[in-house]
């Protein structure tokens, strides 16, 4: 294993992980990324790591840059380069939660401070370290990946509630996640959503009928670009949005600081998002479309019909369906980006990294495009209906907009450092 992690570490390296471009951030939030991918923790469990390097480098970079709020640690007197201190934090959280990994994370450290100049003893190394060790501390008993795990969460097998689905039939994957401390939220039942609708009205027969005709793996009602949306965001969404982010920020910004402050924006508010929406998931309970249409016939409403052998177009997620996790995270993700910039009108362009994609990029000309294609592909996957969709959309928002005023903010005041913050509203549709 040792071997394999020295190997990884200098395949990222001869990948151009490591290079002399001016913006360490987005080094180190590609470095990271790697890491992160090729770790242990399981699905949007990995929300939270991402959170935690990018609010350290945030205030490892403010500690010279001084235009914007510390998360965790005000760094006074900040000697040395900026970029080791970038480097160091990154490098202390990774190899704190991801301790198998390390060898390789050294690796890359090593080699990036040499192709930069820097010796391993620039104080900036130290400024780096205490960025790090204040994240550390903060998190270091915050609930997350709890060791023994809690006692498997299976539902409950009645109408209307969630209960293990094919093909694995697995409990509540990372049921644990609703009771990690937030980052920034007063708690994580500050933004539960909205019940879903009732099980014998008119609302939840609507969007019954819909995922039923157009999330079917064998639909005749669903057209060929509606598939392709489906297959373009059946994807690794952390990973997927942090693509975005670094390619955002690489054309948009070119000031470590900004791009810092983007970074940890993003990912406090998506972490928040997913904690809030892990509790309203297990909160509710309520069934997955697979086993509401195949239940159909027993859930008292006259006006679903359902069908045994109705199967998704994708695989279900071992979660339950209120709210949507993946609209979630779009959402907050989308939110922030405006916010951040003044302006839902952002040329952007996001890929996919899923074999069946075609093509497997695509270009934006607002972000809450996205957000709203993002609602629609999961009632095409057949995974979602369209109410717990829109439902993790708003979800994401309001925590995006509770954490861009209170966290991270300009310290000279002028809340809208980028540009005119207009008015425009984001289209739901």
């Amino acid at each position: 294993m040792k071997h394999q992690l020295v190997r990884m570490a200098f395949a990222f390296i001869l990948a151009g992980a490591v290079t002399a471009r001016a913006n360490a951030v987005l080094d180190w939030n590609a470095i990271a990324a790697q890491t992160i991918l090729a770790g242990p923790h399981p699905g949007a469990t990995i929300i939270l790591d991402f959170a935690v390097v990018q609010a350290a480098v945030h205030d490892a970079v403010q500690a010279y840059d001084r235009r914007f709020e510390a998360y965790a640690t005000d760094i006074q007197g900040a000697a040395g380069s900026p970029v080791a201190a970038v480097a160091s934090a990154a490098r202390d959280v990774l190899v704190n939660r991801f301790p198998a990994q390390s060898n390789a994370v050294q690796v890359i450290y090593l080699a990036y401070l040499a192709a930069h100049g820097l010796a391993e003893n620039d104080p900036g190394v130290l400024v780096g370290q205490q960025a790090a060790s204040g994240l550390i501390a903060l998190r270091a008993d915050d609930g997350s990946f709890p060791n023994p795990p809690p006692p498997a969460f299976v539902g409950v097998n009645v109408p209307g509630m969630w209960r293990p689905t094919p093909p694995s039939f697995a409990p509540m994957s990372f049921a644990w996640a609703g009771d990690v401390t937030c980052f920034t939220l007063l708690s994580a039942t500050q933004f539960r959503a909205d019940p879903p609708p009732a099980l014998t009205g008119s609302h939840y027969a609507k969007d019954y009928k819909e995922v039923k005709a157009l999330g079917s793996s064998n639909s005749t009602a669903r057209t060929p670009e509606q598939t392709q949306l489906a297959r373009f965001w059946n994807d690794n969404f952390i990973a997927q949005w942090n693509r975005v982010l670094g390619g955002v920020a690489d054309v948009y910004l070119d000031d470590m600081g900004d791009t810092a402050r983007l970074f940890a924006l993003a990912w406090l508010a998506t972490a928040d998002a997913f904690i809030t929406t892990w509790e309203t998931k297990k909160h509710y309970n309520s069934w997955r479309p697979i086993t509401a249409i195949q239940e159909g016939d027993n859930d008292g409403n006259r006006k679903t019909i359902g069908d045994v052998t109705w199967q998704p177009l994708a695989i279900t997620p071992s979660y339950p369906d209120q709210s949507s996790g993946a609209n979630s995270i779009t959402g907050s993700i989308t939110r922030m980006l405006k916010l951040f910039f003044g302006t839902d009108h952002v040329t952007f362009t996001v890929t996919s990294s899923n074999p069946l994609a075609n093509p497997n990029s695509r270009t934006y000309k607002r972000f809450s495009q996205a957000a709203n294609e993002v609602v629609d592909a999961r009632v095409y996957q057949g995974i979602h209906f369209r109410f717990a969709d829109t439902a993790g959309r708003t979800q994401g928002r309001q925590v995006a907009d509770w954490v861009f005023e209170n966290a991270l903010r300009p310290l000279d005041g002028d809340e809208h450092c980028h540009g005119h913050q207009d008015d425009d509203d984001e289209p739901e549709d």
